[in-house]
């Protein structure tokens, strides 16, 4: 009985646990003697404590070639994720103070043609660095349409300010299409014009119209701005815009895990935004980690690099 007390906490281990042997978990004498069956020697049971199996449990895991496999993916995404931002931080760094949101520069950049002058339809899609810090990580886009004839531009996008207070994230109206955002030059990332651009207009807007997060707005992992235009793209893939990997919030879910990828020719899959891939003509292969995207383009080849956006041809 002395012997038997002194051993309960390995017997109680064991119960749990069972006993380890070549790489095999058993179930342990005492609860096979718990259910009937007796050992046939009880005088030779080794008791095998938790200290003693997580050992053989380490070794069978973490083979050499698992290590490996760990060790270069954990060196992908330093290179490919931290290096980046760590570059990109420094750069912001560097650049002079930006002045306060209320004076910052919202002048136009000289990209959209003048409608008194350019009486065809146009469509363009535009993205800038967003304010202050957050241009480290994520750019805004939206969406500049004008119709045969009109006489000013027309925008749709999605902004956050207000809408704690009632007001919605979808803003369309008369506007300004590439106006600088709070100091930062925007870049085109397509334009159409003509006809062609005359037929989307109405599909944008209904596309719009449709989006499921009118009155919803986070900076990450979406929905925002960007996860708007990646569904406008979607439902108007004649866009044929490829959104930089900066964009965060456009691997947020609208159509669920898979969907057509924003580019309108490919395949993207997310789980909540937070990770996800995309492999499209327009976009090559992208993935996407907490939000922040990595990959390659093919058709025009490129590094595709969160914080420092696209590295290689145009």
């Amino acid at each position: 009985m002395p012997r038997v007390i002194k051993q309960l906490p390995q017997i109680y281990a064991i119960a749990i646990c069972g006993r380890i042997h070549a790489g095999r978990i058993a179930l342990c004498p005492f609860i096979r003697t718990f259910f009937g069956e007796r050992p046939e020697r009880e005088d030779k049971l080794i008791w095998m404590t938790f200290a003693e199996a997580a050992p053989a449990k380490r070794k069978t895991l973490l083979t050499p070639r698992i290590r490996r496999w760990m060790k270069g993916i954990i060196a992908a995404i330093g290179l490919f994720y931290l290096l980046p931002l760590v570059v990109a931080c420094s750069v912001h760094l560097l650049k002079p103070a930006q002045p306060h949101w209320s004076q910052a520069d919202r002048s136009p950049a000289g990209l959209a043609p003048d409608p008194a002058s350019t009486p065809e339809a146009v469509v363009q899609v535009y993205a800038a660095r967003a304010y202050g810090w957050r241009g480290i990580f994520g750019l805004h886009t939206w969406v500049a349409l004008k119709p045969e004839g009109g006489s000013a531009y027309e925008r749709l996008e999605v902004v956050g300010w207000g809408v704690s207070r009632g007001r919605q994230a979808v803003r369309a109206g008369e506007g300004v299409p590439d106006s600088r955002w709070y100091g930062n030059d925007p870049i085109l990332l397509s334009d159409i014009r003509g006809e062609r651009a005359g037929a989307l207009i109405p599909r944008l807007r209904a596309a719009a119209a449709g989006y499921p997060y009118p009155d919803r707005y986070v900076v990450w992992p979406g929905p925002n701005s960007n996860t708007f235009i990646a569904h406008l793209a979607r439902r108007v893939p004649e866009l044929e815009v490829d959104l930089p990997a900066t964009a965060i919030g456009k691997y947020y879910p609208v159509d669920g895990i898979f969907s057509r990828a924003p580019g309108g020719s490919g395949l993207q899959f997310s789980l909540g935004g937070m990770v996800g891939l995309t492999l499209g003509m327009e976009e090559g292969l992208e993935v996407d980690l907490f939000g922040l995207a990595a990959g390659v383009d093919f058709n025009l080849p490129a590094l595709r690099l969160p914080g420092l956006g696209r590295l290689g041809m145009k």
